[in-house]
């Protein structure tokens, strides 16, 4: 891939001299062959221009940003972050009482005090915590403790809460929690406690959440507005035409890459600091996933818990159930003794009305003999007197006369 920012900073070094120089090493070589071969080249993209810094590297920010060196930047970025003038006073240190082994998911964490006494803690996180809120409310808590312990010691019998000013807690997501994504335009929240009356009262913990994945996506193809969008996107943009264009529209940004390649000259110590970078990020990943599949855990064991009491409803409810089936059997058991002898009396009922039916039967097929007989008697009579040339006029007369019947019954049988 083309070199863009070599144009920009002449220091940076090429692929194969870079190549050349790790390969002159038995141990650097050992430990670039040790790497994936996708971070091989991440790291050659980096030294070499082709990708833009990785500024969110412990090793580069604590160089390019140490309020201790130089102040300045780290009073601009949080004076645009913050939206008030910062000047830095003094860096505090971090207490060892740091809620239990969250430096793990951290890449970066400075406390320092502002020009008015409030405490601002900076965190940056490759990937977030879950529970970022309650996280975030439990060290704030804890600095405002710090803040009071520190300020009432130094105060002594003149100490006030007047003393006792705002602490900011201020987070920058490499990789941001879940509930940030429900707002994917949105890349600056601020928090602030206030009352639902309306009643004004300094309750003095802030908190400023700053997604930067997704400010990466909402600054696709837009040009850079404003010096809290150009920190943004120092921190997280690594395409070139992008730092190209950040230093063409803040030149002060400048200085900050030159430093940063200058220490890519030392291949060793950008190399240890790489290796440093996916340590951590192997050990960000499994705590997060041990921490998702805690939380899981944690879900699934309130499922249960309510599936249970649901559960034991059911159960109970069946065993009502139960109670009403049997007491409807031993109904249904009487009622049916009642229908079998109602049965019994219909089955004796029908067998007399089968007899009945078969005695019926019976006269009617004699009854149907017999006409059979009549009807074939009838028609021989006619046969007989129609063979001895007597007409049917007369053969009526005769026959209506001799069996009693009329002219019309008769003409059924000519």
């Amino acid at each position: 891939m083309t070199n863009k920012l070599k144009n920009y900073f002449p220091m940076i070094q090429e692929r194969q001299e870079i190549l050349a120089r790790i390969r002159a090493d038995r141990s650097l070589h050992a430990r670039f062959r040790s790497w994936p071969a996708a971070q091989q080249e991440e790291f050659l993209d980096i030294c070499t221009g082709v990708k833009g810094l990785k500024l969110l590297y412990d090793g580069f920010f604590k160089e390019v940003m140490n309020p201790e060196y130089v102040p300045s930047r780290l009073n601009d970025f949080l004076s645009h972050m913050l939206g008030q003038e910062v000047r830095i006073l003094k860096v505090l240190p971090n207490d060892s009482t740091r809620l239990a082994d969250e430096s793990s998911l951290l890449i970066m964490d400075i406390v320092v005090e502002l020009e008015d006494r409030s405490i601002a803690n900076v965190e940056m996180q490759k990937i977030g915590y879950l529970f970022p809120g309650q996280r975030s409310a439990c060290y704030s808590a804890d600095l405002l403790l710090r803040q009071y312990r520190r300020v009432r010691g130094e105060r002594k019998d003149s100490f006030n809460y007047h003393n006792i000013k705002n602490v900011y807690t201020i987070v920058l997501f490499e990789k941001s929690p879940k509930e940030f994504h429900a707002y994917p335009h949105e890349y600056y929240h601020f928090f602030e406690q206030k009352s639902n009356t309306g009643l004004k009262m300094e309750l003095l913990q802030k908190y400023l959440f700053i997604p930067l994945d997704i400010f990466r996506k909402s600054q696709h193809n837009r040009t850079i507005n404003n010096k809290k969008d150009a920190w943004l996107t120092l921190f997280s943009c690594d395409d070139p035409d992008t730092v190209a264009e950040l230093i063409r529209a803040y030149p002060e940004f400048m200085g900050i890459y030159e430093e940063a390649y200058t220490i890519c000259l030392n291949i060793e110590r950008v190399m240890e600091m790489f290796s440093e970078e996916l340590a951590i990020l192997d050990r960000n990943t499994a705590k997060y996933m041990m921490d998702e599949m805690q939380n899981e855990i944690d879900a699934m064991h309130d499922r249960l818990k309510e599936q249970k009491k649901e559960f034991d409803e059911q159960q109970s409810k069946l065993e009502e159930q139960r109670s009403e089936l049997t007491q409807q059997r031993s109904k249904l058991v009487q009622q049916q003794s009642k229908l079998n002898q109602q049965q019994s009396k219909l089955d004796q009922q029908q067998s007399k009305l089968d007899q009945q039916q078969y005695t019926i039967d019976k006269q009617q097929y004699t009854i149907d003999q017999m006409k059979e007989r009549y009807d074939e008697s009838l028609r021989n009579a006619i046969a007989l007197l129609r063979s001895l040339e007597i007409p049917d006029s007369e053969i009526v007369v005769r026959i209506c006369e001799q069996y009693q019947m009329d002219e019309s019954q008769l003409q059924q049988y000519f």
